[in-house]
């Protein structure tokens, strides 16, 4: 195995440089060890079953085949099992490098033979296939040689290429495994002889590539690499793509972006391309820049986002709809839309230590993300309805199921690439040396010379215990993240049983000097609640939704009453939902109660976990539920 002559010393997918202006600091995700509980289960999970069923998957759909085929110069026998304008679709090479960067963040956390097998496996394809002067997309090298760089609106080109260098960046950080990161670099510099200083001025219609870009720069050290990235993202808005068939919004090239002033256009591609502003912003200390993507995503948390954290609402072009356009029945909700979102939720944090961002990346894994996901692990929804009918048109064999792949399969590995980084995302360091815990999970956390130990049966129990393993010189601020869904939160001491810490906007901090052994406890109020939609939400006006602690809750039809369809369920003015017993698939989890009534008839209605539907068959499921007489 190749190895880094050195590697940055945070290993995390996002590594703001020493001395820039971001707020908060990541810790690596060797600093970060899950020890038990809802996270270590699916780390375990994406670990033994997610990660090898990808490996398979692309196998089977000829994904890799494609890169044989590439370092052949064959010039027939491309393998892809959907079509785009009469093409195979041509960002298939994406797949693969997201499916190693989610096997290079497990085999960072430990070994695996079988996963280092059959990435040592991928990797060799990848290297074989890049031509001899850096040029790397086999749908172009097997199919359309000679058009290189030539289709910028639907080729994915710096898309794909963008999944690689990030890829690449995973495991020189998490292994010191230099071999994508040496193909990416040379991948980079053929981009940066056609599209960079002195060549043709263009851009990829899927952003992607910009985020990469300053990653790598991160890495190398190499400015050119942040200043190519720099003019993707300046020369965004002034229409080179052209109208295309959603027009200019679509692929966010209506308007600069530092003057548009709302997300639009295809979700993933907005998330992304905010993602690669705010990297280039921290970088460049462009103030202004980081403010306009910041605008913009309040506008877009405000107007355009589902109750689930999902993102969405056109199925046509997998766009954002209009100002509180949130249909749930019709809710594209693309998985890889709702992972964006937590990319870029992340590295506002980051930068301005908002602590709207920490909440909405919670709500945003927890009920957009992991809902995509079977209990198993191997199979997967594209797109995340809030509700689907008992009685609905017909469908295909399989469809409205979880499958295990797709013919675009972007959500897959990007589901197994963001559970297996998730855990970078549990604590950050601050700008005064102190510890912000951003997340809850059982883990334990060290950072600024402080390591401690988190229990707790989060997201189920709202208790967390904190114990100090090793205690630094000196005061420091130890501060836990107060959720905005959370009404009380308290943290106290194990000792004296008194209350410690002081309130801090959207925290609890306690400054002390801290010693080996110290144990105290945070109490969040997890007590279940009754929300009502936003008035200017048309689809569900008149309902409401049941959440408990960061969890969104849904009905199933396999939970009513026999005789009882989901549509005729009513709950009324003041019913309070109740702790309950899970489902029998899944009795570990906690489900809810609530009094309700079916045609008139009063029934106590059962709910569960959104994230947990669809386990038991394909029944009817709503999250938002009318309220009786409305």
């Amino acid at each position: 195995m190749a190895q880094s002559a050195a590697t940055a010393t945070t290993v995390a997918a996002v590594v703001p440089t020493a001395g820039t202006t971001a707020a908060l600091h990541p810790i690596g995700a060797t600093d970060v060890r899950l020890t038990g509980g809802f996270w270590a289960e699916r780390a375990r999970i994406n670990r033994e079953a997610t990660i090898p069923a990808g490996f398979e998957q692309l196998q089977a759909a000829g994904t890799l085949q494609n890169f044989r085929l590439a370092a052949q110069s064959a010039r027939d026998g491309y393998r892809a099992l959907g079509i785009m304008f009469d093409k195979p679709f041509p960002f298939l090479d994406s797949d693969v490098y997201k499916w190693l960067e989610g096997a290079g963040w497990e085999l960072g956390r430990a070994p695996d033979k079988r996963i280092q097998t059959m990435a040592d496996e991928a990797i060799g394809l990848v290297e074989a296939a890049q031509r001899p002067d850096g040029y790397l997309n086999t749908f172009v090298q097997v199919l359309t040689p000679g058009n290189e760089y030539r289709d910028l609106q639907w080729g994915h080109e710096l898309y794909c290429i963008g999944h690689l260098v990030q890829a690449a960046v995973a495991w020189h950080r998490a292994l010191g495994d230099d071999r994508l990161l040496l193909v990416a670099e040379r991948a980079c510099a053929s981009i940066e002889r056609e599209l960079g200083p002195g060549g043709r001025e263009g851009i990829d219609g899927h952003p992607e590539i910009e985020m990469a870009l300053v990653e790598l720069f991160r890495v190398t050290g190499e400015r050119r690499w942040l200043e190519l990235a720099t003019s993707f993202i300046d020369r965004r808005g002034r229409g080179w793509l052209g109208d295309g068939r959603f027009g200019r919004g679509y692929w966010q090239d209506h308007l600069p972006v530092r003057e548009a002033p709302a997300a639009v256009g295809h979700a993933v591609r907005q998330m992304y391309l905010d993602s690669g502003a705010v990297d280039v912003a921290v970088e460049t200390g462009d103030d202004a820049l980081l403010d306009a993507v910041h605008r913009r995503w309040r506008d877009m948390v405000a107007t355009k986002t589902y109750l689930t954290g999902a993102l969405g609402s056109r199925h046509k072009d997998e766009a954002f709809g209009d100002p509180f356009e949130l249909p749930p029945d019709r809710a594209y909700a693309e998985t890889c839309a709702a992972i964006a979102s937590t990319m870029l939720a992340w590295r506002l944090l980051l930068a301005t230590g908002d602590p709207a961002c920490a909440d909405l990346i919670e709500r945003t894994v927890y009920n957009a993300v992991l809902p995509s996901l079977s209990t198993a692990g191997t199979a997967f929804f594209y797109v995340n309805p809030l509700q689907r009918r008992t009685h609905r048109t017909w469908t295909a064999p399989g469809e409205g199921e979880r499958a295990p792949w797709y013919a675009c399969a972007c959500c897959p590995p990007n589901l197994m690439r963001l559970i297996g980084s998730w855990h970078q995302m549990l604590a950050t360091e601050t700008a005064g040396g102190g510890v912000l815990v951003q997340q809850y999970a059982s883990a334990e956390v060290a950072a600024v010379d402080m390591r401690l130990a988190l229990t707790t049966d989060y997201p189920w129990d709202g208790s967390v215990r904190v114990e100090i393993l090793a205690a630094p010189d000196g005061e420091r601020d130890l501060a836990f993240r107060v959720p905005g869904w959370c009404s009380s939160a308290a943290l106290r001491d194990e000792s004296s049983g008194t209350e410690t810490g002081r309130p801090d906007g959207a925290a609890i901090v306690a400054t002390r000097q801290w010693r080996t052994g110290d144990a105290f406890e945070l109490r969040l109020d997890i007590a279940p609640r009754v929300t009502r939609p936003d008035p200017r939400v048309d689809a569900v006006r008149g309902c409401v939704a049941l959440e408990r602690g960061p969890l969104v809750y849904a009905i199933e039809s396999a939970d009513l009453p026999p005789g009882v369809e989901l549509e005729d369920v009513e709950i009324p003015d003041g019913a309070a939902p109740r702790d309950a017993a899970g489902p029998a698939n899944a009795p570990s989890i906690v489900g809810l109660t609530v009094d309700a009534t079916a045609a008139g008839t009063p029934i106590e209605l059962a709910a569960i976990p959104y994230f947990a539907w669809a386990n038991r068959g394909v029944g009817a499921m709503r999250v938002w539920i009318p309220r009786a007489g409305s």
